[in-house]
C-alpha cells in the first residue's frame, strides 16, 4: 500500500490512489514547467532568483569557511542557466558601471591622499605589488597555454577581484575578435574564477595571517611590534592621556559619591583633572544634590552624598565605583540627551592633525570619539592617529556638547536615507564617455572601456566629496546596495549566461587550474611581505596590513587582526587597499591584451 496516502488507504481501492497520485505529479510537472516558462519569458526574475539562493548560499558556514555571496551567487546562476535563460545584456552593464563607481567613490579620498609625501611609500609598495600579481599570473597563463578568458578568470578567481570578470569582457569586445571565439573566452572567465576564488579567499587570508608573520620574525615578534606601536601612538610626554583601544564604546554610568577625599568639597573640574593625571579621559555631565538633578559646570561643588554620572570610554568608568562610591541605577538622573553624530573631516579643518590635538580642544570637553572609519575600514582611535580628509569619525556626548563640537570638527554628516543621484548619474556619464575614448595600436583600438571610465569617475567624484562634503552624499546603506546588489546582480546575469557551457568547460580546465590559481594567489603574497620588510622597512603590523591593502582582501585583514591582537594592521590597509582597487581592476584590460 503507498505511503504517500495512507489516511484514506481504508477508503479508496489501489487504483483510485495510483490515479490521485498520478494527478498530483502531473500537477507538480505542470507547476514546475509554468515556472520555468516564466523564468524564460522573464529573465528579470531569473536574475533575482539566483540573489535570493546565492545570498542566502553564502551565509551557511561550515566551520569558519563559506564560499562567500560573489561566488554563491555564481555558482546558483549557472544552475539556474541550464534552464536556457537569455538575459537582456544592458541589464548586467548597468549594474556593473553602478559597482565600479561605488568602489572609485569609496576610496577616493585614500587613492588622492596617498599620492601625497607621506603617503607615497604606500603607494609605491601597492604599485610594486599589483605589478607582481599581474606578472606572476601573466607567466603562469602563458606556461599554461591559457587564452585570454581563462587569464582573466585566473586573475580575477585568485586574487578575488570579481571587477576583472566584467572589465576583461569589456576589453573583448573591442579587440576585434569573432563573435564564436569572443563568446568562448567569455564563457570561460566565470569557470576559471570559480576554480580558483575559494583558495584566493581562504588561502590569502592563512597566508597573511599564518605565514606572514612567521617571515617578519615570528609571531611572537609581530605581537610584541604591535603593543609597542599602540603604545607609542596611544600616549607621549606631550598628549593628554589616550586610549588603549580602538572600537569601544562610550558610556554614561552614575555614582553615589562616598570617598573621603570629597569630604572638604570638590569642585567638577578637580576631579577630572584627578582623572586626567591618571591617564583616564572621563567627565561629569550630571548631577543630584539633596535631590534635585541639575547640570554642571567646572565649578560645581561635588559633596559626599551627591550622585554623579560619568561620561568616558567604557573601560575608563567600569571600576570607578570602587573609589568614588556605589553605582547606582537611577532612570531620572541618566535620562538626558546624550547623541552620537558623524563628522566628516575636511581640509580645511583638521586634516593632518592627530587624535590627540583634537582632544585638546576646549570645545571637546565631556566629547569622546568613539570611532574613525576611513575608506568604510575602521582604524584604531589611537593618540597619535592621523586624520585624513574624508575621513568619519563618530563623537559622542550630551546633545549640546556634541552638536557645538562637530561643527569645529569639520561636516556634520547628519544620517540620511537620500542619495544624491544627479551626482552618481553625472558621474557615470562622463567617465563611460571618458572611457569610451580610445586609441590604435597595431589596428588594435585600446581604451579604459566604459567600465574602467566609470571606476576612474568614482575616484574622482569621491576625492570632490571628501573636499566639498556639501553635496555628493551616497549613505553607507545606499553605498553598500551599489556595491553589493550592483556586483551580484551583474554576476548572477554572468552566470546564468554561461550556464549551458559551464560544466563543459570546467571539465576542461580541471584540476590543474586550482593549483595554478592557488600559486597566483601565493607568490605576490610573499613577494609583498619580502618587498615591505627588506625594501620599504614597514613594521610588521603596518606590512601585513599594507599586503592585504594592495590584495583588497578585507577577510584577510580581519585574520591578520585576529591572529596579532592588534588593530594596528589597518594603519596599512587603506591607502594601499585604493591604490590596489584601483589598478586590479584595471589589470583586468591588460591580462587580455597580455595573453
Amino acid at each position: 500500500m503507498p505511503k504517500t496516502l495512507p489516511f484514506i488507504s481504508c477508503c479508496i481501492s489501489e487504483t483510485t490512489q495510483r490515479s490521485i497520485e498520478k494527478t498530483i505529479n502531473n500537477l507538480n510537472n505542470l507547476i514546475m514547467e509554468w515556472i520555468i516558462n516564466q523564468l524564460r519569458e522573464r529573465p528579470e526574475l531569473a536574475i533575482f532568483l539566483t540573489l535570493f539562493l546565492g545570498f542566502w548560499l553564502g551565509k551557511l558556514r561550515i566551520g569558519k569557511f563559506s564560499l562567500g555571496t560573489v561566488t554563491s551567487v555564481l555558482l546558483v546562476g549557472v544552475l539556474v542557466g541550464q534552464l536556457n535563460i537569455d538575459v537582456p545584456g544592458p541589464i548586467k552593464s548597468v549594474f556593473f558601471l553602478l559597482f565600479l563607481f561605488a568602489v572609485g567613490y569609496k576610496v577616493g579620498p585614500q587613492f588622492f591622499r596617498g599620492l601625497k609625501k607621506d603617503g607615497l611609500p604606500q603607494v609605491g609598495f601597492a604599485v610594486l605589488m599589483c605589478v607582481s600579481v599581474l606578472v606572476v599570473t601573466w607567466l603562469l597563463a602563458l606556461l599554461m597555454g591559457y587564452n585570454p578568458g581563462e587569464a582573466a578568470g585566473l586573475l580575477a578567481g585568485s586574487q578575488t577581484i570579481s571587477a576583472v570578470i566584467g572589465v576583461a569582457e569589456d576589453t573583448m569586445a573591442n579587440m576585434g575578435l569573432t563573435e564564436a571565439q569572443r563568446q568562448s573566452y567569455i564563457n570561460i572567465i566565470p569557470v576559471s574564477y570559480a576554480v580558483t576564488y575559494v583558495f584566493g579567499t581562504a588561502g590569502s587570508a592563512w597566508v597573511l595571517s599564518t605565514l606572514g608573520p612567521k617571515l617578519l620574525g615570528g609571531l611572537e615578534k609581530v605581537k610584541a611590534a604591535c603593543k609597542e606601536l599602540e603604545a607609542k601612538m596611544g600616549s607621549s610626554e606631550a598628549d593628554e592621556p589616550g586610549f588603549m583601544h580602538a572600537a569601544r564604546p562610550v558610556t554614561f554610568r552614575a555614582y553615589k559619591v562616598e570617598n573621603e577625599w570629597f569630604k572638604p568639597g570638590r569642585r567638577v573640574i578637580d576631579l577630572e583633572v584627578y582623572f586626567q593625571q591618571h591617564d583616564k579621559r572621563l567627565f561629569v555631565e550630571r548631577l543630584r544634590k539633596k535631590g534635585i538633578v541639575r547640570e554642571v559646570s567646572p565649578n560645581t561643588i561635588l559633596e559626599i552624598g551627591d550622585e554623579v554620572v560619568l561620561s568616558g570610554r567604557r573601560e575608563y568608568v567600569i571600576g570607578e565605583e570602587d573609589w568614588i562610591g556605589e553605582e547606582v541605577q537611577d532612570a531620572q538622573l541618566l535620562d538626558f540627551p546624550a547623541e552620537t553624530l558623524p563628522v566628516t573631516i575636511t581640509k580645511k579643518t583638521f586634516a593632518g592633525k592627530t587624535v590627540a590635538n583634537i582632544r585638546r580642544q576646549k570645545f571637546m570637553h565631556g566629547v569622546s570619539i568613539r570611532s574613525i572609519k576611513r575608506a568604510g575600514i575602521e582604524i584604531p582611535v589611537l593618540a597619535q592617529t592621523k586624520l585624513d580628509a574624508g575621513d568619519v569619525i563618530e563623537v559622542v556626548g550630551t546633545k549640546q556638547e556634541v552638536e557645538s563640537a562637530a561643527v569645529r570638527i569639520g561636516y556634520v554628516d547628519r544620517p540620511t536615507h537620500q542619495t544624491d543621484m544627479i551626482f552618481v548619474g553625472l558621474g557615470i556619464l562622463i567617465g563611460g564617455l571618458f572611457g569610451a575614448l580610445s586609441i590604435h595600436i597595431g589596428g588594435v583600438p585600446i581604451s579604459l572601456s566604459t567600465s574602467g571610465g566609470a571606476l576612474i569617475a568614482g575616484l574622482f567624484f569621491g576625492w570632490l566629496r571628501s573636499k566639498h562634503p556639501t553635496f555628493g552624499r551616497i549613505p553607507e546603506a545606499s553605498l553598500w546596495v551599489l556595491n553589493n546588489v550592483g556586483l551580484n546582480m551583474f554576476i548572477a546575469v554572468v552566470g546564468i549566461a554561461a550556464g549551458p557551457s559551464f560544466v563543459q568547460g570546467f571539465r576542461d580546465v580541471g584540476l590543474s587550474l586550482f593549483i595554478v590559481g592557488a600559486v597566483a594567489t601565493t607568490l605576490p603574497l610573499i613577494i609583498g611581505l619580502l618587498l615591505a620588510k627588506y625594501v620599504f622597512k614597514f613594521h610588521p603590523a603596518i606590512a601585513l596590513g599594507c599586503c592585504a591593502g594592495a590584495r583588497t582582501t578585507t577577510a584577510a585583514l580581519g585574520a591578520i587582526q585576529d591572529a596579532v591582537e592588534s588593530e594596528t594592521p589597518a594603519l596599512g590597509y587603506t591607502v594601499t587597499y585604493a591604490v590596489g582597487n584601483t589598478l586590479l581592476i584595471i589589470w583586468g584590460v591588460a591580462i587580455v591584451l597580455l595573453v
